[in-house]
Parts: C-alpha cells; sequence; structure tokens
C-alpha cells in the first residue's frame, strides 16, 4: 500500500482539477436525488464541464471555474469560455458536449479561494503520520452558482485569447449582479455574439470593431443606457 503523501503547488489549474475531482460524488449525488443524470466533458478543453439532464430532456450546462483572492473583494481575473465557435455557431458540437442551443441554462459553479501564506516544498514527500503538519496550499474556500450572463463583463479575459471575460468583485460575483445581469441573457447573447476584437475587424475589413464595450454597444444598438451601468470588473 502507498502511503507516502506529495505536495503540490498552488497553480490555479491544478487546485481546480483536485476540487472537482473532490467535488464529482456531490454532482452524482444531486444528480440523483433530483431524478437527472450528468454527462462529463469527454475533452479538458470542451465546454461544458457537466451536463446535467432532467427527466424532460432539459440540458442545463454547468462550468467549474476557480480563482483565488487578491485582497479584501477581488479575484485573480477568471474567463467563462469562448465566445467565438460553438458560442457562435450554436447549432455545432464541436468542442460542445451538445450544440450551445439545446442547452435551457448555462451556469458557472465558482471556487473562490486564500492562497495558504506558509509555502510547502514541493520536492519534500511526508507520510500519512504528517498529515496534521502538512501546510495546505489553499484555505477559505467559498462557493457560488450563477447563470453564466449575470457574471460576465464586457471585455475579454487576459491575454488575446477569444474568451469572455468575467467581473472580479467578489461580491458581485456572489450576487450575480454583473452588467448584463439586469440587461438579461439576450443582451449578453448579442453582444458577444458580434463581439470583435481590433483583429476580428480588420480580417472583416473594418476600420475598427463596431462597439468596445456595454456603452458603446448599447448605443450602437440604440439601446436606452441604464444609469449608472454596473463596473466592468
Amino acid at each position: 500500500m502507498f502511503r507516502t503523501v506529495y505536495t503540490i503547488s498552488d497553480d490555479t489549474k491544478v487546485v481546480s482539477k483536485l476540487v472537482e475531482l473532490m467535488l464529482f460524488p456531490r454532482f452524482q449525488a444531486f444528480a440523483s436525488d433530483n431524478d437527472m443524470t450528468v454527462v462529463l466533458s469527454k475533452e479538458q478543453n470542451h465546454y461544458p464541464d457537466l451536463t446535467f439532464i432532467d427527466k424532460e430532456g432539459h440540458r442545463f450546462a454547468v462550468d467549474l471555474k476557480s480563482t483565488y483572492r487578491k485582497g479584501d473583494n477581488r479575484v485573480n481575473t477568471m474567463t467563462l469560455g469562448a465566445f467565438t465557435g460553438y458560442f457562435r455557431a450554436r447549432a455545432s458540437s464541436k468542442n460542445i458536449t451538445y450544440p450551445y442551443n439545446s442547452y435551457a441554462g448555462h451556469y458557472v459553479l465558482g471556487i473562490i479561494y486564500s492562497r495558504a501564506e506558509a509555502r510547502s516544498d514541493e520536492f519534500q514527500t511526508h507520510t500519512v503520520d504528517d498529515l496534521e503538519v502538512i501546510p495546505s496550499v489553499v484555505r477559505d474556500l467559498q462557493f457560488f452558482v450563477q447563470p453564466k450572463f449575470c457574471i460576465a463583463k464586457d471585455q475579454p479575459g487576459s491575454g488575446n485569447t477569444k474568451n469572455i471575460g468575467a467581473v472580479d468583485r467578489i461580491s458581485t460575483l456572489i450576487d450575480g449582479t454583473g452588467p448584463f445581469a439586469e440587461l438579461g441573457e439576450g443582451v449578453f447573447d448579442d453582444y458577444w455574439m458580434y463581439y470583435l476584437t481590433n483583429e476580428m475587424a480588420k480580417a472583416a475589413e473594418l476600420t475598427s470593431p463596431p462597439y468596445r464595450n456595454l456603452a458603446t454597444y448599447l448605443a450602437y444598438k440604440s439601446l436606452p443606457v441604464k444609469e449608472p451601468l454596473e463596473e466592468t470588473t
């Protein structure tokens, strides 16, 4: 029997995968208790992480997202999936468990944690007898569930990736009060289905994107602006 304990890093991807593995039995139990089946993503980069299907055949997408705190009420940047590919080609089955438009709802189960102040030595191994003294890499886990559009912001995530960015204020994530929350999922869908980066606008032979944020989108669409707009961070 193996009785060696290996320490891990606090890298977000590592922590996220471990938390997912710990939660999977809970997802199975939730599905069973509610007469649903749960389908896991076949590939790591496919959307969503989980698909719940009720006895009437309605599908619900649940994507798992984790991030760490930065200060009292901020988190490190999260992304909420692509705004190209399956998000725009909504009848497509490429990189998605079922076509996007076949889902009755799209949700995010978020995990927020704090990085431990005492860092463990990733090269050191322990025995099970050391469990009480091995430093934990994360602490103070906080969970939330919100419809994806309620926590999305009007800017892509970090880097050059074509991913929807999430708000980074913890209270906004927990309460689901992002800039699209009151405007509705229809506005969120339309905004991101036609959002263009500078590179995409150039490829479409446009001098610039038709809009760059929610305020310019509402003006472009001649829609009323609700004042004040929820901050987009």
